[in-house]
């Protein structure tokens, strides 16, 4: 029975290819999408999960409380101990029971001052991205050393492991670089220990070397890092809730007790920091996790609206399908056999389609790993892959397949023989009901695509409140960290052509990190009342070069004696949450220095658009021995000043490799996620779009089976082509408008919750919603008037014989 269901099926299919073709494409479509999607999903919760030992793995995350303010952070504070900074957290494993491993990590690289740092060996030197981490960190993940000691590599302060890349660029093999010595940052020597494999995109930990924490804390006193990543390994058989207890406890003991700010240390799962990295009421909730779960809802809405487009296209060739049915039913049929018979082509089609749609993802994945950044493969060897492929064929071949094998079933041969097929009011609500849902669907994805989009060039594109074209920067190092070699640079610098100004910063302009509160005291601060302040050192030209405005009082300058050892500038939110009433000449200190305000700047944005501007204090540091310098090329001869600029520092600092950043594309790199979703969700809404017109397509050729000698009687009494296209058209247009009256608030109700994760957000604009609508009612239109066009201009006298 079952080889004859497939050879009929496979038959029908075969007898009306340009109706195949049209299901298959839709199903297609949807199946192709849903396969990324399925694929890219699976691989961003794979991130993390990759350790042996995952379940056992808590990262510390904290509770702050401050001034009645709640917040949350996975990074953790530290203390000045000893002459040196130390997490609060140090030594917890050998006070609290159940703690295995404990393992500080600072996230990213943001020690010293944010940037790669530079290693030289024998001819070679490069700049790398790396780490600190305590001596547990290999036993805790699974990062496996392939050369050298496995055991203890971290283990003094003259110890680096290093990644396979790093072991091939100066030493060409793992094998060979074990024992050698690197020099690292122009200043101390390191002995490779360890070589670990290059790390694999499924760990949200990126680093090309470590160096030992506690070592390197004594030697050199640059922990005081607030990005400091906890993460214990509890025992077997430990409680965590209990050991959560235990490290909160100990933490307390830590703390100073009058301190206005509380902080409480919490256990969180390791893998969840890369998908729920965002905190609400201090708890970890959102991130990624949204993204996944939004285009999660993308790939089955789309995957629905193929099965919706398969049921409207079948139900419209029933009229051509019901004789058959009816001959089939008179010579014995029954109604489960026709069900079975058509739900197997719907099966067989489902078939075919998932067949085509692998092929296309193994086509396409390369195209979508360089949109997404990930290196995603089909998983072949994955049994539980291909069991999904199975449950996508079946859930995908039963869902469109259902509702057509119901309704071909339940004809009656009587009726159907005498060409008097009539269809009920409750199956024409049903499929009217179909187009709604679908089209809503798509117009949905349509409003998400244009929020996300205009978002991102938001976020891009805003005026921070400096000017950041034309604006790079390199690190102040080596040595130009001597005020004499950089007072030389800045001089032969700004002689170049096509080199507008040069200054400098302790920070680069658009990531400011680092935050202090207690070293930063002013005239009427109230007891116990704290403020982060993004604390920043320039040269006298800094205003100018970064085009910031002054709203009150005056700019720092060279002929003012005192504003090099005595002078402030705070921007406009500093003076909002300092409470100061008339800034101006009042007094502010910052660690040993102490002096008076002498100007207002206008806020200016100090990191993304994430974030809210933050308070600012600003003070004339023309001797540090950190930061970058900033230099302000003229529009049109940057690479001509470069060249220029690669020239001077070669001949200044000829221990470091020339290495600079363009203040623009590093702001940029910092909405890269947004990036990859506003281009995901171009491709998906159009895709949604092109299957629902499949669906229009549908509906309309229904319309033209049911309406067949109607429309010959017309054109007999003179209608015209548009008379007939406005036949048509009219009760589909009006099917996707009252889609999109049920959409468009759905719509603002999801992008506004989307928008709350941005400090900084677009306005929903009404004209949004409308042009989503009217995009869909154009693009709908156009596909029933290519069907209308074809009917209008079929001969009355072929849908007429039979009369």
């Amino acid at each position: 029975m079952l080889k004859n269901y497939l050879k009929v099926g496979f038959r029908n299919i075969m007898r009306n290819r340009t109706f195949s073709a049209i299901n298959l494409l839709g199903l297609v479509l949807g199946m192709v999408c849903f396969l990324f999607i399925f694929l890219w999903i699976e691989d961003e919760r794979k991130i993390d999960n990759f350790h042996s030992n995952n379940e056992h793995l808590y990262n510390v995350y904290y509770k702050v409380t401050s001034e009645g303010k709640i917040d949350g952070t996975y990074t953790g504070p530290t203390s000045y101990e000893n002459e040196r900074y130390a997490p609060l957290l140090e030594g917890v494993d050998e006070k609290v029971l159940g703690i295995e491993h404990l393992n500080f990590y600072t996230t990213g690289y943001e020690l010293p001052w944010g940037y790669p740092e530079t290693f030289e060996a024998g001819d070679k030197m490069y700049k790398l991205e790396g780490s600190r981490a305590t001596k547990d960190f290999f036993k805790m993940f699974d990062y496996p050393i392939i050369a050298g000691n496995s055991e203890t590599p971290l283990h003094d302060l003259n110890t680096i492991a290093i990644s396979r890349k790093m072991a091939e660029l100066f030493f060409k093999t793992p094998e060979q670089a074990v024992g050698k010595t690197i020099t690292y940052e122009n200043s101390l020597d390191l002995t490779v220990t360890a070589v670990f494999e290059n790390i694999t995109s499924k760990s949200s930990l990126r680093f090309d070397y470590l160096i030992d924490w506690e070592s390197y804390a004594k030697a050199r006193m640059l922990l005081a890092s607030h990005n400091i990543l906890t993460t214990v390994r509890i025992e077997n058989a430990a409680n965590p809730k209990e050991v959560a207890l235990g490290i909160n406890r100990y933490l307390q003991t830590k703390m100073n007790p009058n301190d206005q700010v509380k902080i409480e240390a919490k256990l969180a799962p390791f893998q969840d920091r890369y998908l729920v990295a965002n905190f609400e009421n201090a708890k970890p909730a959102g991130g990624r996790i949204d993204y996944l779960e939004l285009f999660g809802g993308v790939a089955l809405f789309i995957l629905i609206i193929a099965c919706v487009n398969y049921m409207n296209l079948s139900t419209a060739r029933s009229v051509k399908r019901a004789k058959e049915v009816g001959v089939r039913k008179v010579v014995g049929s029954s109604k489960s056999h026709l069900i079975r018979q058509f739900l197997m082509e719907s099966l067989l089609l489902s078939f075919f389609a998932v067949v085509v749609s692998i092929a296309l993802t193994w086509l396409l994945l390369p195209y979508v790993n360089t949109l997404t950044g990930k290196q995603i493969d089909l998983p072949y060897v994955n049994p539980s892959y291909w069991f999904a492929v199975l449950g996508l064929v079946v859930i995908t071949g039963f869902i469109a397949g259902s509702y057509p094998a119901l309704f071909m079933s339940s004809l009656k041969p009587v009726q159907v023989l005498q060409g008097k097929l009539q269809f009920t009011g409750t199956s024409k609500w049903l499929r009217k009901g179909l187009t709604v849902f679908q089209f809503g669907l798509s117009i949905l994805l349509l409003i998400g695509t244009l929020v996300v989009s205009r978002q991102t060039d938001y976020l891009q594109d805003s005026h921070l409140g400096y000017d950041r074209e034309n604006l790079l920067y390199i690190r102040i190092e080596d040595e130009l960290a001597d005020a004499q070699k950089y007072a030389l640079f800045k001089e032969e610098a700004s002689k170049l052509s096509g080199v507008a100004l040069v200054d400098r910063s302790s920070e680069a302009p658009h990531s400011m990190t680092f935050e202090v509160t207690d070293p930063i005291n002013w005239q009427g601060k109230r007891e116990g009342q704290s403020v982060g302040f993004k604390p920043k050192s320039v040269g006298f030209d800094f205003l100018k070069l970064m085009n910031l405005k002054v709203a009150e009082g005056r700019g720092f300058s060279r002929t003012i004696a005192t504003d090099s050892s005595d002078a402030f500038m705070v921007n406009r939110e500093a003076v909002k949450q300092m409470g100061l009433m008339n800034p101006l000449g009042k007094w502010i200190s910052a660690w040993d220095k102490k002096g008076k305000i002498i100007g207002i700047l206008e806020d200016y944005h100090t990191a993304s658009l994430h974030e809210k501007i933050k308070p600012v204090v600003v003070d004339i540091k023309e001797n540090l021995n950190f930061g970058v310098i900033l230099i302000r090329t003229e529009a049109g001869r940057t690479r001509e000043a470069i060249a220029g600029l690669e020239s001077i520092y070669q001949k200044i600092n000829p221990n470091r490799p020339f290495d600079f950043q363009f203040t623009d594309n590093e702001y940029r790199k910092m909405y890269e996620s947004e990036q990859v979703i506003a281009k995901l969700s171009n491709i998906f809404s159009v895709l949604a779009l092109l299957i629902s017109c499949l669906g229009i397509l549908g509906l309309a050729m229904f319309s033209a089976e049911q309406r067949i000698k109607e429309i010959g009687i017309r054109k007999v009494l003179g209608a015209s082509t548009a008379n007939i296209i406005n036949l048509f058209s009219k009760d589909i247009l009006r099917l996707i408008g009252f889609s999109f009256l049920i959409t468009a608030p759905v719509g603002w109700y999801f992008m506004n919750s989307w928008l709350q994760n941005f400090a900084y957000q677009i306005e929903l604009a009404w004209w949004i919603f409308g042009l989503a609508g009217l995009i869909a009612f154009v693009i709908a239109f156009l596909t029933i008037g290519s069907q209308s066009l074809k009917v209008a201009h079929t001969n009355p006298v072929k849908s007429l014989r039979s009369e």
